[in-house]
């Protein structure tokens, strides 16, 4: 175990606070062992690209490096496959679709563990975790005992889970099995700009494969490269609001963006409301709103988490004042 480590080289806002302990496991045994030590408070760290650091961290931060993909089960038109919770979310996408198997592919590119993606239920392009999720195994951190979470127990909701109500804080996921399919897959291209992509690509009939390629080059044309300008992504949820509220956006603002959902709310792309308040390309000291998505806020290099922070709430603050919305962080802020 080590103390007193930078973690600038395990967040990809580029943040550079320390921690008080810091150890890096690959084995649930190993997970067992580090939790073992008492050391407290305890945070868990997968590829660091859904949290912003504030301050130096106390206590134990675990980077979590267990690796591992396999297919548990084997069906006619599907498998079950179990990854290991410190796999790079992007590397499984990627294994999933050369072998054929179809159902993430629209969630290419996105950023951090798998082990992340059930506790924020991750999604992109028409397409979510619980779509495809069959189970998780987790860690209870006070007892070291290992159980078994199904869909249904995962209480899954818009970028939510149970992990980050009741039981935030209290396990860690160990590994996570997907059910994927093995043929007739059903191709998803009716979100976001997929179909246009594919059009321009000459493709007609596209292939699981034909469609991660799309959402890559779709996400990178939008999105900064963590490893060139630090950044987390999108910042902030899409936030639902009611069909008043739209109503009232519509009447000064006809062509604003907006899907209906099942339960009758409305949701409203954050980034439009983010550049109608003239966030979109803004500089603040070193920090501000990419160019290209003003959901997305970045590090230009030196920025501290405070100043991040001071930014996000100067914009939650200017899209209430507008729109009467208030943005939520999709990072965890710490």
């Amino acid at each position: 175990m080590k103390s007193n480590i930078s973690l600038l080289p395990f967040n990809t806002f580029g943040i550079d606070v320390k921690a008080e302990y810091f150890e890096e496991i690959t084995s649930t045994f190993e997970l067992k062992k580090a939790l073992r030590s008492g050391i407290r408070p305890l945070l868990i760290l997968g590829g660091g690209s859904n949290v912003l650091f504030t301050s130096d961290v106390k206590g134990l931060v675990v980077k979590n490096a267990i690796a591992g993909i396999k297919v548990a089960r084997s069906f006619t038109n599907k498998v079950w496959v179990e990854v290991g919770s410190g796999v790079v979310w992007h590397e499984f996408v990627l294994w999933a679709v050369k072998n054929g198997y179809g159902g993430i592919e629209n969630m290419s590119l996105i950023p951090g563990t798998v082990g992340a993606a059930p506790i924020q239920n991750i999604g992109a392009y028409g397409v979510e975790i619980k779509d495809v999720f069959v189970r998780l195994k987790a860690l209870e951190i006070e007892t070291g005992k290992l159980y078994t979470f199904t869909n249904k127990d995962c209480r899954f909701g818009y970028r939510d889970s149970i992990f980050k109500r009741e039981a935030k804080g209290k396990f860690v996921i160990c590994s996570v099995t997907f059910s994927l399919t093995r043929q007739a897959h059903q191709i998803n291209v009716s979100y976001g700009d997929i179909q246009k992509t594919l059009e321009q690509n000459g493709v007609k009939e596209p292939t699981i494969a034909d469609v991660s390629q799309a959402v890559v080059q779709i996400r990178t044309s939008k999105l900064p490269d963590p490893s060139v300008i630090g950044n987390c992504g999108s910042f902030f949820k899409n936030p639902e609001t009611t069909t008043d509220v739209l109503e009232a956006i519509l009447k000064n603002n006809p062509t604003a963006p907006h899907y209906h959902l099942p339960d009758g709310k409305v949701k409203i792309p954050a980034g439009w409301l983010i550049e109608q308040c003239g966030w979109k390309g803004k500089r603040v000291g070193n920090t501000g709103s990419y160019e290209k998505q003003a959901l997305v806020l970045i590090n230009y290099g030196g920025a501290n988490g405070k100043e991040v922070r001071a930014l996000a709430d100067q914009i939650i603050d200017s899209v209430k004042l507008k729109f009467g919305i208030s943005l939520e962080p999709e990072v965890n802020i710490l």
